[in-house]
């Protein structure tokens, strides 16, 4: 009994140490089974559907439990998710469930009420040391906090190449054999009682960790473009808003020069009224259309205001600051001739992020193919029994010792993996379609793009050579007739008429801007100013 207890000690002892090793095992995951993996962060990626990544399926197949011992006694077992760290999901190192579109920004809404006057001078481009475009976006790149969220993808993504290439660990195995309910006698013969203790290691022989690290590291390139695409739709936002801060301001110009012709024609008809010649409802008239025009006034500089606020949120600019923002530029058409149709989709396909994803993504495809390919068979078990005491004490007779060397190999008779390797080779078809499907959308961005630039340079140019210089003709014409050979309400007309031009005009050279922005935005480069 006292040896018994000496030999149970021991193993103690043993088990104890290996315990404390690995306390203090460096860069290895936990060799227990691994709950399936989340998206980074929360459990939905921001990136939505991470293209290539439905390829892995669900786990393999059941857990087998390989025999831990040499010989035919073989009571306990080692599950095969020991040897596959960080795969109990199946293979799907970077299983993203969810980069989203970017919810695009609604343009501002600028006040339409009151009447409009084409400034006599240039429009102002601001102050010097105003934000350029280039420089809100390299503010924007940097500081805007939804780009920053969702860069942590790419450093987590890398995480799991770190999970994918861990390798698995040992398997320490004690026990007692032929242990008798009391004891061996001659007339109870048995024995002897036996105390081994085992390390089993599980050898990678098909290269399933080198093809998770594959897959894992495939995964982060197409997160890392994903991010690109973000960066370029959330640019996008940032075209839509800085031109908004820029029609705001050109809105304010275009009503102060209204207001300042209103009142000089309510000064000139107040005169004739005093005189007696022009009635009280003359000036009336006069009076309501300037103060539209001053209601107006207070409008676009709430509306400027509100602009300003919202392209202060997207470069993370504190809400009390946004009034301090001064932008340096203008709406109006600079004269820089985008490229050909043929050259703007040449380079979209080979420059937009969200078509390289997509190809990226189809070489993870691919290569869960191969790690599925790798996972049909299990790892193979060496086993080394360095203690073996068979207990002689009941006979009056030495206890000896000795060891063994052993392996445990699967037999490939069934193919356990046929359900995954199939899945995978239809998410490499399934992924070609994806990309084809983006390629085109990529296209029809740029031809749809390119027109309503084509047609908005064409609305401007026909203003500015043909409607402007009419409706300028035809106001100044009613300004020499009023207040003396015209009445109030023919003149009136004349100001609302040159009113709409000019908020056409207004509005075409927006939608130019837009439209020449819009052009970087679906080739996926900044070719225009």
């Amino acid at each position: 009994m006292r040896t018994v207890c000496r030999v149970l000690s021991r193993l103690l002892v043993i088990v104890g140490a290996f315990g404390l090793a690995g306390a203090q095992v460096r860069a290895q995951g936990p060799t227990i089974d691994i709950p399936d993996f989340k998206s980074p962060g929360s459990g939905i990626s921001p990136f939505g559907k991470s293209p290539g990544s439905g390829g892995a399926g669900p786990a393999s197949a059941p857990d087998s439990l390989l025999g831990g011992r040499v010989g035919p006694t073989s009571p306990k077992g080692i599950p095969t998710s020991i040897s596959s760290p960080g795969m109990s999901f199946g293979g799907n190192v970077t299983a993203l469930q969810g980069v989203a579109r970017t919810p695009d920004l609604p343009a501002a809404t600028i006040p339409a009420a009151g009447p409009l006057s084409i400034p006599p001078t240039e429009e102002d481009p601001g102050p010097s040391e105003g934000m350029t475009l280039d420089q809100a976006i390299e503010r924007l790149v940097h500081e805007n906090l939804d780009l920053r969220s969702k860069f942590f993808e790419i450093p987590q993504a890398k995480a799991d190449i770190l999970t994918a290439s861990l390798r698995a660990n040992p398997v320490f195995y004690a026990d007692s054999q032929l242990v008798p309910y009391g004891q061996y006698t001659r007339q109870r013969p048995g024995g002897q009682t036996q105390y081994d203790v085992n390390i089993s290691y599980p050898i990678d022989v098909s290269g399933k960790r080198l093809a998770r690290m594959s897959s894992a590291l495939k995964a982060t390139q197409v997160v890392e473009a994903q991010y690109q695409d973000a960066v370029r739709q959330t640019i996008d936002n940032l075209y839509s808003a800085y031109v908004d801060v820029l029609q705001a301001r050109r809105t304010i110009t275009f009503t102060e020069a209204g207001l300042e012709g209103l009142n000089r024609s309510l000064k000139a008809t107040e005169d004739l009224y005093n005189r007696g010649i022009k009635k009280l409802t003359d000036v009336q008239r006069i009076r309501i259309q300037r103060n539209l025009a001053d209601q107006q006034l207070l409008e676009s500089r709430e509306a400027y205001r509100k602009a300003k606020v919202a392209l202060a949120t997207q470069l993370n600019i504190a809400p009390d600051q946004a009034d301090s923002i001064e932008l340096r530029g203008t709406l109006k058409d600079q004269g820089f001739t985008p490229p050909s149709i043929n050259q703007l989709v040449q380079i979209a396909l080979t420059s937009r992020p969200d078509v390289i994803s997509y190809r990226l993504g189809l070489n993870r495809a691919k290569s869960d193919v191969k790690l599925q390919y790798a996972n049909r068979f299990q790892d193979v078990y060496v086993l080394y029994q360095p203690y073996t005491l068979q207990d002689n004490t009941p006979f009056g007779l030495k206890s000896p010792t000795s060891w063994a060397l052993g392996v445990t190999v699967p037999m490939p008779i069934y193919n356990r993996n046929q359900g995954n390797i199939q899945r995978a080779k239809l998410n490499v078809t399934q992924t070609q379609v994806e990309l084809a499907s983006v390629e085109r959308q990529a296209i029809q961005d740029v031809q749809v793009a390119e027109r309503e630039y084509l047609a908005a340079k064409a609305s401007v140019d026909r203003i500015e050579s043909s409607v402007l210089p009419d409706a300028t003709a035809l106001l100044k014409e009613a300004q020499r007739l009023f207040p003396g050979e015209i009445d109030v309400l023919d003149y009136l007309a004349a100001l609302k008429d040159y009113n709409d031009n000019a908020r056409t005009y207004l509005d075409s050279q927006v939608r130019l801007r837009r439209a020449i922005l819009d052009i970087n935005t679906a080739v996926g480069q900044r070719i225009l100013p």
